[in-house]
């Protein structure tokens, strides 16, 4: 049975799928189906995964790419796998069909693009580095300069750490505030200095300002929904010492 995924009506006609942590073949923290080969996971159940989430979408497994990731701003191009080492970026796009670009998450914000018209899509991974720093932008300016029309572009953000969940500091706050006084709407009081932080808005906001078609939020909570996703500040806090990575996928057939 090919592990099940979430999709978004933004996406419809786009062969895509937001993975969960059901499904897989991994065991005890990992429990099951741990996309990411950077754990500490057993390699060969991290590869059994990766066969599943590739079946799914329709992929051959060699086809399954995902980036060396690095909390950066940067896209890359991508038109054939990948013929040595990953390369270092959070964002990649492609025109080739049956390249299966995927980005690994565990609260950080998986962000699916594409232009149908066009047959351009895009895959990023927007953490609240990559997407203060402009990754967002990368990816459809990467995505423009292979063909898209930005506002034929729709975007759909996966499940990622809510709100409610997101307790920051206030030097993270104020991080966001000199980069634009209006980031105060992305955040609401916590306990004592502390803050909570919407990434879901911030990113939709970002892609609102961008002036794509369409956008759609999973507005689903990693570190809340324990049996469903996981969630690397839920592993922190129970000090689990690593966790599994979300596998966020979109292929043009």
């Amino acid at each position: 049975m090919a592990p099940p995924a979430l999709t978004s009506p933004a996406l419809h006609g786009v062969t895509h799928g937001f993975f969960g942590r059901a499904g897989g073949v991994s065991q005890g923290i990992y429990e099951s189906l741990n996309a990411g080969p950077g754990s500490r996971d057993d390699p060969a159940a991290v590869e059994e995964n990766r066969r599943r989430i590739a079946a799914a979408i329709g992929a051959a497994p060699n086809r399954l790419l995902s980036l060396y990731q690095i909390h950066s701003a940067r896209a890359v191009r991508v038109d054939a796998p990948w013929a040595d080492e990953r390369p270092q970026a959070d964002a990649m796009i492609t025109t080739t069909p049956n390249l299966a670009l995927c980005v690994l998450a565990a609260d950080c914000a998986p962000v699916l693009f594409a232009d149908v018209e066009a047959r351009v899509i895009g895959a990023a991974h927007a953490g609240w580095q990559g997407a203060l720093g402009g990754v967002i932008e990368a990816t459809i300016a990467a995505m423009e300069s292979a063909g898209a029309k930005r506002g034929a572009i729709s975007a759909a953000i996966g499940p990622c750490i809510g709100q409610d969940s997101y307790e920051v500091g206030p030097e993270y706050r104020e991080r966001f505030l000199a980069a634009d006084e209006a980031n105060a709407r992305f955040f609401k009081p916590g306990a004592d200095d502390r803050s909570q932080f919407d990434l879901a808005a911030y990113c939709a906001a970002r892609l609102g300002a961008a002036r794509i078609g369409r956008i759609h939020a999973a507005n689903r909570d990693t570190c809340a929904l324990r049996s469903d996703y996981f969630s690397n500040r839920r592993a922190v806090k129970a000090s689990e010492g690593d966790y599994g990575r979300n596998a966020s996928v979109i292929m043009l057939a």
